[in-house]
């Protein structure tokens, strides 16, 4: 079976996204571009993620929880979970774990977080665009069992597992690691053929409405929350 994804998208509440990636938005967009699943994936936090979820699931669109999150080395994490309530205690764990400055919205942009009916309930005060305490390996560590730890964007000059560390640690369940979209992976692998071990998939890094993916890319699994994050584990 093919389902085609966009497992890596930012909401509203990601400073450097726009305030038009509201729930509604991000599911209706994702729906006339033909996709079978999506993950939302804000910088350190998952409040956004429930509404999302409530909206997608009204329209039969499948969510995958999910945080992108900046460890100690600086290196963006996508970390997918098998349940909204395991993410949001992670998300609670990441905000009592990373320094607390001010967002100054006039430089990174408003950390909004909204209703299933696109409605403001919070603005986040404390940036998001930040490293936690978190090393990588500590990140992997936690995600075992609870879902998939993917390293995003493998292939940029920053925020990446290879620009920052030189190298991918030998971590037993880094299995699956994220390109941006547009690299073409036979180039990339010929560039990096250590990578040619990993599974690989490619998201958009979605920041507005009209980045997020096309029918393009697809995982062979079955349409199932449990199915994508045991495929993204190497199962």
């Amino acid at each position: 079976m093919r389902i085609y994804y966009d497992l890596h998208i930012h909401t509203c509440l990601s400073p450097c996204a726009s305030d038009d990636m509201t729930p509604n938005n991000i599911v209706n967009m994702a729906l006339l571009k033909g996709l079978d699943v999506i993950a939302v994936t804000d910088h350190n936090s998952a409040l956004n993620v429930e509404a999302v979820h409530k909206v997608a699931r009204k329209k039969g669109l499948l969510v995958v929880p999910g945080i992108e999150v900046e460890t100690k080395e600086e290196v963006h994490v996508l970390c997918y979970f098998y349940s909204v309530e395991e993410c949001v205690k992670f998300s609670e764990i990441i905000n009592k774990n990373m320094p607390k400055i001010k967002n100054t919205k006039t430089i990174f942009g408003s950390q909004l977080v909204m209703d299933e009916n696109d409605n403001i309930v919070e603005e986040v005060e404390n940036l998001l665009l930040v490293s936690t305490n978190f090393t990588l390996k500590e990140i992997f560590l936690y995600m075992e069992g609870r879902g998939a730890a993917v390293p995003a964007h493998v292939d940029r000059g920053s925020y990446s597992i290879i620009a920052n560390l030189g190298f991918i640690p030998n971590i037993e369940n880094l299995k699956t690691i994220e390109i941006s979209k547009g690299v073409d992976r036979r180039t990339f692998l010929k560039e990096h053929p250590e990578c040619q071990k990993y599974r690989i998939i490619s998201s958009s890094d979605a920041h507005s409405l009209g980045y997020i993916s096309e029918r393009e890319q697809f995982l062979p699994c079955e349409l199932s929350l449990k199915s994508v994050i045991e495929w993204l584990c190497g199962y």
